[in-house]
């Protein structure tokens, strides 16, 4: 959705039915729509606002009557070009451009400077004998390039003036990647109803618990999250269908991800299983290649658990554009794509999928893991999005193993 990037959401191409293709395993991509039967709807869903368009086309630039000015070189042409250095072209911002006081900007400008390297460990470049604003320029886009290569989550930075004074401010943002970090339960309740895998299945449930407790996923059995709003929907849809042939086995399988959602729910909301978790982890025995996958998934669980246990996935979700307040209805909240879940399979999630893609398409940006920080003189903040690096691959790796059992 770049919703990682105003910025717009990424759509994953469409693929046939019988050959879905996941990024992780069967992790779905906001824009992959499955080719499979649905019913017609009867309600329409409420209207969302589209992604603007710009009033007017740009227009082209005149020409010049008189021509350009002739220039001779002095020397051979390409010893003259091998000899010149070019500066930066300086994209002045509205605070360098408000600022008339240039002795002030600049000291201003290399105080911030000085703050935002030592809070990332890099050494800017000495531009101060340059003349304003060419500096400046040079300045910027050489800490652009060492941030770029340093730090994994940089996004930008922003020379802003507040007031009286100029200081920097930088973007660090999680890519999602137009990514539906949904967690299947279907599979885990099969699990826990085979003796072979029971063990495996109760180290799982724990790993579930404190993405429940803890890291705040949404489940789709709690009336205020919005995948039980969908799940209404289709429901509705089926039952104001008297044509379909399939309504009654189409009911049996929503009725069968509610039963199983409401069973699951009550278990991993047993805080007993994070009482356990440890337990469980080292008396964990590991018998074939999914158990080893499940140990090492739940031990990073475990590690985030202990590292970060107040902690939710939704802690730095920030809107990826500028938007205004009248502009909040325009973007995906994270709660949209990062939830429990029924099944991967059926014709249940191939419209559950389908219905979910065409209700995000509809929005301009999305939330995503976003920090800014501001080196104004104040306390830089300390947060890092490490815990957002380890806790959605995480989700994606706990999606895949669920959806291959």
């Amino acid at each position: 959705m770049r919703y990682s990037t105003a910025l717009k959401v990424l759509w994953e191409q469409k693929v046939k039915q019988n050959s879905k293709t996941m990024t992780y395993a069967t992790t779905y991509r906001i824009g992959y729509i499955p080719n499979a039967p649905r019913t017609e709807a009867k309600a329409v869903a409420p209207p969302v606002k589209r992604v603007r368009k710009l009033d007017a086309k740009t227009k082209r630039r005149k020409r010049n009557p008189k021509g350009q000015t002739a220039i001779c070189t002095c020397n051979h042409v390409a010893n003259g070009f091998l000899r010149t250095s070019f500066l930066p072209r300086l994209n002045e911002t509205e605070a360098v451009q408000a600022y008339r006081d240039n002795a002030k900007m600049e000291r201003d400008f290399y105080i911030s400077l000085s703050r935002l390297a030592e809070h990332y460990g890099i050494t800017p470049k000495p531009t101060q004998s340059l003349e304003y604003p060419y500096n400046i320029a040079l300045a910027i886009k050489d800490t652009e390039e060492q941030l770029r290569l340093k730090i994994k989550d940089w996004e930008e930075i922003r020379l802003i003036q507040d007031g009286k004074k100029v200081f920097f401010t930088s973007e660090e943002r999680y890519c999602t990647g137009a990514t539906l970090y949904y967690i299947p339960v279907v599979p885990l309740f099969r699990w826990l109803k085979e003796p072979k895998r029971k063990q495996t299945a109760r180290l799982l449930l724990s790993v579930c618990s404190y993405l429940y407790h803890i890291a705040d996923i949404p489940y789709y059995r709690q009336e205020n999250s919005y995948l039980y709003w969908i799940y209404e929907m289709l429901k509705d849809w089926v039952m104001q269908d008297d044509y379909e042939e399939d309504v009654a086995h189409h009911l049996r399988e929503i009725e069968q991800a509610e039963w199983i959602g409401d069973r699951i729910e009550k278990k991993i909301f047993n805080q007993k299983n994070l009482k356990l978790f440890k337990n469980r982890l080292d008396r964990f025995k590991i018998k074939d290649h999914t158990d080893k996958e499940c140990f090492n998934l739940a031990q990073e669980a475990y590690a985030l658990y202990q590292q970060y246990p107040n902690e939710s996935v939704f802690r730095n979700a920030r809107p990826n554009g500028e938007a205004d307040e009248e502009d909040r209805e325009d973007i995906i909240p994270m709660d949209r794509y990062v939830s429990f879940f029924a099944d991967s399979t059926g014709w249940l999630t191939d419209n559950l999928i389908e219905t979910v893609n065409t209700e995000l398409q509809e929005y301009g940006q999305m939330e995503e893991p976003i920090i800014i920080k501001r080196f104004d003189g104040g306390d830089i903040s300390a947060n890092t999005l490490e815990f957002e690096n380890r806790l959605l691959p995480m989700l994606d790796k706990l999606a895949y193993i669920l959806n291959n059992l």
